[in-house]
């Protein structure tokens, strides 16, 4: 099976519109990969996307930026709920209080959200909260956990000018009552990229250096992509475990750091929720040949599948396979919970009311209202991030 099948289906940057230009590669980072590979051979693309998103120097979450816009917000990459309004953390406050509730009110409640970037959901929960006289703020306790230190600096400056330092402390691992949130968090973990094989058997797909690597002068350097044996077992036992079968020449995604994850981000939760809010599907859907890779960059708002380009400089993500979500949760000690859509976990929550709210007393303000109800739309639109899939998982 060459490489060329593997490819087909997949739209390269080349095919992208000329106004659409693409950054050139971390030069550092790209010379680092490319080193290791020449060093240990073929690099699996899960150890590629490690190095792209999390390097400490250059990689896409942890580098500093400079004068270079990256992550959320509309100056950024991409726009998750949270930046787009904060009628979405206000929502996220009901169901945190609604939990507190549940666990009879204990006197210490913690909140930990993984992936917190810049503190768009951490300043709405904890002004939704306050918004609304909640007596949940007498006993909350907000952690951010993020792996960026550009982050930590701006979440905690923008918690600072909202006046919500007092609710917010450093991470720690003490066992607690509480809430786990990862918002549009688990789509960024590193995934092997695998290949259904003629045989049958599943192949996995590397990154490489290519056969003729010298490039043209001045250029930058390339990397390519191979098939061969997989890296572990593990690959093809969990698409066993779960029923796949991969069409010969068909590419898909699987994630194994997903089960640590839980497994870690869980294990001081004493009693309480893991809510997660992704982009994602259960195997069946995720594995169908119709659907093929969803290994996807983004870069300045605009999306395509060629990971291999534009280093360090722009975001990677894949979708969340909900059956091994499912699988992990429980193996962690965790009982499913709500399992449904954006949209309906949030009109659950009373979105309709909060944004009925900002029309309604003596700070009434018709622009706000205006500039929330396209959020509100955005949030509930199943062609949007309506259709993003909502799990609790319980302890």
């Amino acid at each position: 099976m060459s490489d060329a099948s593997i490819q087909a289906g997949l739209r390269r940057v080349s095919d992208l519109e000329p106004d659409a230009p693409l950054p050139a590669s971390d030069p550092e980072l790209l010379a680092r990969i490319r080193d290791e590979i020449a060093r240990d051979g073929p690099m699996t693309m899960a150890r590629f996307m490690e190095l792209a998103l999390y390097d400490p120097q250059a990689g896409y979450y942890t580098r500093e930026p400079g004068t270079a816009a990256s992550g959320p917000g509309g100056d950024g990459d991409f726009l998750t709920a949270p930046e787009g309004h904060p009628i979405f953390g206000w929502a996220l406050a009901r169901r945190l209080e609604r939990a507190w509730e549940e666990l009879g009110r204990p006197d210490r409640f913690v909140v930990r959200e993984h992936g917190a970037g810049r503190g768009a959901l951490a300043s709405a929960i904890l002004g939704g909260l306050r918004r609304s006289a909640s007596q949940l703020l007498e006993v909350i306790h907000y952690q951010a956990i993020d792996v960026s230190p550009r982050a930590a600096r701006a979440f905690a400056a923008r918690i600072e000018a909202a006046g919500l330092q007092a609710f917010v402390e450093p991470a720690d691992a003490r066992p607690a009552p509480g809430a786990v949130i990862a918002n549009e968090l688990l789509d960024a973990l590193p995934v092997h990229q695998v290949v259904g094989g003629d045989d049958g058997q599943v192949r996995e797909r590397f990154v490489t250096l290519p056969a003729d690597h010298s490039g043209d002068a001045g250029a930058e350097p390339v990397l390519a992509c191979s098939t061969g044996a997989p890296s572990t077992p593990r690959l093809a036992e969990r698409l066993a475990r779960e029923g796949v079968e991969l069409a010969p020449g068909q590419v898909a995604e699987v994630c194994l750091d997903l089960d640590d994850w839980v497994a870690a981000a869980t294990r001081p939760l004493e009693r309480g929720q893991l809510i997660v809010i992704d982009y994602g599907a259960d195997a069946a859907s995720l594995y169908a040949a119709s659907r093929g890779s969803t290994l996807r960059a983004y870069h300045r708002h605009r999306v395509h599948d060629d990971p291999l380009v534009a280093i360090g400089r722009q975001d990677l993500t894949a979708h969340v396979d909900l059956t091994a979500l499912d699988a992990a949760a429980r193996a962690a000690g965790l009982t499913p919970g709500i399992a449904t859509t954006q949209a309906g976990y949030l009109a659950d929550l009373g979105l309709g009311e909060l944004l009925v709210s900002l029309q309604q007393g003596p700070t009434a303000d018709l622009g706000a209202y205006l500039q929330a109800k396209a959020a509100v739309v955005r949030l509930l639109d199943p062609r949007a991030t309506g259709r993003f899939a909502v799990r609790e998982f319980e302890r």
